[in-house]
């Protein structure tokens, strides 16, 4: 017997605070992707699940669904473990860039599907794409060749893969629905599964300029992403990271791509050198026990080292970046910009940034550096909105430096001034100066199994 179902008694039920079944979550899908449930109705119903939550039945329905509206990868013809890795979203992270020729440097397969900005977090895809000719609209065919040739491949959604989550992806960014666990673990994973992947590192974001504010959320969210790779076959395990303040040394597209060519060639500020050794220790571990299909226990510190050892080598011996030079090529860069990062374009106007202080930077507020960076150009206030690749920030002191005010905090790089005084009091306002060296907090908080 068919059931009748409507778009307004199923948002109805989940503003109350009731279950869904597996059946309503599928009708609202597939009637929202075919058109037939309008943008108000599914943002109603993601502002419904926002405040009302999901059952762990629900998120991983939901999760299936997503992932059943479009393709799965199939990289059986590959015998080499295939691991991906996946942040949450941060200001300054541009780890993956990072992270994908260096693992496979080490023979692991790497199929990254990555996204763009959302709110003032920055997106892989966007960073790549301030690459002279760089494309990540590439075919399944041509993601799947470089795969298998180059070790590893970087590209956009596409409408292959999990479609559902892409036509969602975009409406809650601007309806203030990011935040939420269940949505956010279910958009992650439907793309990360779709990947045909035997293990996967997330990195969760947790702090001021991360979507979860505290670690209470960031470890449900954490724990929710492990359940669901874990129960679909996916050896899965999340690591807790810091982002009170931004990540690195740059924040903005063009600006980052710079700062991962010069971490490919052995350079990286020690909170991103934590960051990419600790979540390759862990991608490389997992790769183990994919091909030994052994469970996956926390890893001991002095393993936690010896794979942090292996990873500085394949650093410091070139082949992490030969890879990256590779990729550029393989997808239409321009690979010469590896060598002369000046060719990826600048920002017409740098202003420099002082304040009238003197002592210790107790604080630098990433979401606050965020915004002022979205506000130069750098990222998208509203879905549709054009990147500037050029624009950002690049800090010269963070948390714990001593500043003077004869010297400038950060540099700000701009094309389009008409959000430069805003954005100059914005990034001022989430700095805090002291006359004591602040306490120094651990950029790895956890790991989740």
């Amino acid at each position: 017997m068919t059931i009748f179902m409507r778009a307004y008694d199923i948002i109805k039920k989940k503003r109350d605070g009731a279950e869904l079944s597996r059946e309503e979550l599928s009708f609202l899908i597939s009637a929202y992707l075919s058109n037939k449930i309008p943008d108000y109705q599914m943002s109603s119903f993601l502002m419904a699940v926002y405040f009302r939550g999901m059952t762990d039945a629900e998120t991983i329905a939901l999760t299936e669904l997503m992932l059943a509206s479009g393709s799965r990868l199939d990289f059986s013809d590959i015998s080499t473990p295939k691991v991906d890795k996946h942040s949450t979203g941060g200001v300054g992270d541009k780890t993956s860039i990072i992270l994908a020729p260096l693992i496979a440097a080490m023979n692991v397969k790497v199929p990254m599907i990555a996204g763009r900005g959302l709110g003032h977090t920055g997106g892989t895809i966007d960073k790549l794409e301030s690459i002279p000719g760089l494309r990540t609209d590439l075919s399944i065919k041509e993601f799947k060749d470089n795969v298998k040739g180059l070790g590893f491949s970087i590209i956009s959604q596409t409408d292959e893969i999990a479609p559902a989550d892409k036509k969602l992806y975009s409406l809650r960014d601007v309806t203030a629905t990011v935040e939420s666990i269940p949505l956010i673990a279910a958009s992650i994973m439907s793309k990360k599964l779709a990947e045909g992947l035997g293990g996967l590192v997330l990195d969760v974001k947790v702090g001021k300029g991360a979507f979860m504010k505290n670690i209470r959320d960031a470890g449900k969210l954490a724990s929710t992403m492990v359940h669901i790779g874990n129960a679909m076959g996916v050896k899965t395990i999340a690591v807790l990271t810091g982002m009170n303040q931004p990540l690195g040394k740059t924040i903005g597209n063009g600006l980052e791509i710079k700062e991962c060519i010069s971490a490919l060639r052995g350079k990286m500020p020690d909170d991103l050198k934590e960051v990419v050794l600790t979540l390759g220790a862990w991608m490389v571990y997992i790769a183990g026990c994919v091909t030994e299909e052994a469970e996956a226990p926390r890893l001991s510190e002095r393993m936690l080292m010896a794979y942090k050892l292996k990873l500085i080598d394949f650093i410091e011996n070139g082949g992490a970046f030969k890879k990256f030079v590779e990729f550029v090529d393989a997808q239409y860069g321009d690979p010469g910009v590896a060598f002369k990062p000046d060719m990826i374009p600048s920002a017409a106007r740098v202003k420099e940034i002082r304040i009238p202080a003197k002592g210790y930077i107790q604080e630098m507020d990433a979401e606050k550096a965020g915004i002022a960076s979205m506000l130069l150009g750098a990222g998208r206030q509203q879905a549709g909105d054009r990147i500037d690749h050029s624009a950002g920030i690049v800090l010269n002191k963070k948390t714990g430096d001593y500043i003077t005010p004869d010297e400038p905090v950060a540099m700000f790089h701009y094309n389009d001034e008409t959000h430069i005084n805003e954005a100059e009091e914005i990034f001022i306002s989430g700095l805090q100066v002291g006359d004591i060296p602040p306490d120094k907090k651990p950029v790895i908080i956890d790991v989740v199994i």
